[in-house]
């Protein structure tokens, strides 16, 4: 049976997360967080909170991966922990939502910027939209775009996964380079009106409640989902053992500097009251700082922040189908491992055909609109894994141990589980749809289970 290569460094582990997390979020979110949080005081806090709670679930998930450093992350954990029951259901919801909407979100965006530099390539230039029961199937330029990007990524991610990790690691490096200007720039060279925009500061009375804040830090988290993405790949990593916990911790870290960075220069350029309910919060920052001569200039930078956000979650996502098959419990197809190119290329053309269906469909808006709800509920149970791995397997090696236990991941699960309940009371609907496709897998689970062969042994 043909493995998975180890041919994966430091350097690549690092990228992936940073490349995973990095995309378009930045320069949409900041704006709809506003309208929930009408004070830079509170803007910045959720940030930062965000930022802590992802790195915590970073330290937690770096124990997770040295002790199972295999492809699938999260899924390893929860079978590991659980049982495969919550395995399957990680891995069902990831591969139909989690995954693929995500990609197919990622791949529109990077279409609607693409479409704003060429015009003739945009979405409003429709070529067919056919209605097919429930569905409309539309098909625009934009759509092509957004589906030419997925299938040449996947096409790259194919030849090996060195490919596809040089790709976006370059595209790394120039979004890095371009943010950072843009907020050395702004702060230095922008049209400002000192610190006027930070009137007032503090909040006024009365407060927002919990569920705003839950409702801003659940934008904020969508925004930082992909930095567990180097755990899926464990299995590829010359040195999992020690690339992979400094890899979601710098990578996080490096970040979370960076989205604190650009929401305090959004605070600088725009008051509060501008900034509230403003989807694109970048560019309408950088139209204030630098004047309306700039708004093709940073299309150009989300739209590379989007492509470059695109190309990781397509070399990371297929790994979590491909665990699942090798374990008996998807399509056995997706098991598959390329014998020369050492890459799951089943699995990645599988995600390609699904996420470029949802482009098409336009279903992927939907199911964006209750995947952070589910990512979170996971993100609870795969962090209290860490706990009853502690109590189910003490003996077992953990070259890496999450500082401050049990508090750290105590006060992550927490937050998780508070999030999760408080989307459950603000957005009963989003709550509702996402436990349902969850438990939709469970008879999935038992069909599979029913046909499964027994695993091959590690």
């Amino acid at each position: 049976m043909t493995e998975l290569a180890r041919k994966l460094g430091p350097a690549d582990s690092l990228f992936l997360v940073i490349g995973s997390v990095f995309g378009s979020g930045i320069f949409l979110t900041s704006g709809l967080i506003a309208a929930d949080l009408p004070s830079p005081s509170l803007i910045w806090l959720v940030w930062l909170f965000g930022g802590a709670l992802t790195l915590f679930g970073a330290m937690t998930y770096a124990e997770l991966g040295t002790m199972f450093p295999g492809a699938g992350g999260p899924y390893v954990y929860l079978r590991e922990a659980y049982g495969d029951g919550a395995a399957f259901l990680y891995g069902w919801t990831f591969f139909w939502i989690i995954g693929s909407a995500g990609i197919a979100a990622l791949a529109m965006g990077f279409a609607e910027y693409f479409g704003a530099l060429l015009p003739g390539l945009s979405l409003s230039r429709v070529w067919a939209s056919i209605p097919v029961g429930p569905l409309s199937f539309t098909l625009s330029s934009g759509h092509v775009v957004a589906i030419a990007a997925i299938a040449s990524l996947s096409l790259l991610n194919c030849l090996g996964v060195q490919s596809g990790a040089r790709f976006q690691n370059g595209l790394v490096f120039l979004r890095i380079g371009a943010l950072v200007l843009f907020i050395a720039l702004g702060v230095g060279l922008g049209a400002k009106p000192g610190a006027a925009n930070l009137r007032p500061f503090l909040p006024r009375a009365p407060l927002p409640g919990l569920p705003a804040f839950g409702a801003a830090l659940l934008a904020v988290l969508w925004t930082y989902d992909g930095w567990y993405s180097v755990s899926c790949t464990a299995e590829e990593l010359r040195d999992p053992r020690r690339s992979l916990p400094r890899a979601l911790v710098r990578g996080t870290i490096a970040v979370a500097v960076l989205y604190l960075a650009a929401n305090v220069l959004y605070s600088l350029a725009l008051p509060v009251d501008r900034m509230r309910g403003v989807v694109r919060i970048g560019e309408a920052a950088a139209t204030s700082l630098f004047g309306a001569g700039v708004g093709r200039l940073f299309a150009a930078l989300v739209a590379a922040a989007t492509l470059g956000c695109l190309s990781a979650n397509i070399l990371f996502s297929p790994r979590v189908p491909f665990a699942m098959a090798r374990d008996g419990l998807f399509f056995r197809r997706l098991a598959f491992v390329h014998p020369r190119r050492r890459v799951p290329t089943t699995a990645i053309l599988a995600q390609l055909a699904w996420a470029g269906l949802l482009c098409l469909t336009g279903t992927y808006e939907s199911l964006i609109e209750f995947v952070t709800f589910v990512l979170v509920l996971f993100f609870t149970a795969t962090g209290f894994a860490v706990i009853v791995l502690r109590r189910k397997d003490p003996a077992r090696e953990r070259p890496y141990r999450v500082g401050g236990y049990p508090w750290l991941p105590g006060l992550y699960i927490l937050a998780n589980a508070a999030i999760v309940v408080s989307v459950v009371f603000s957005r009963p609907v989003q709550a509702l749809a996402g436990a349902g496709f969850v438990l939709a897998g469970v008879p999935a689970y038992y069909i599979w289970h029913a046909r499964r062969r027994p695993r091959p042994p590690a």
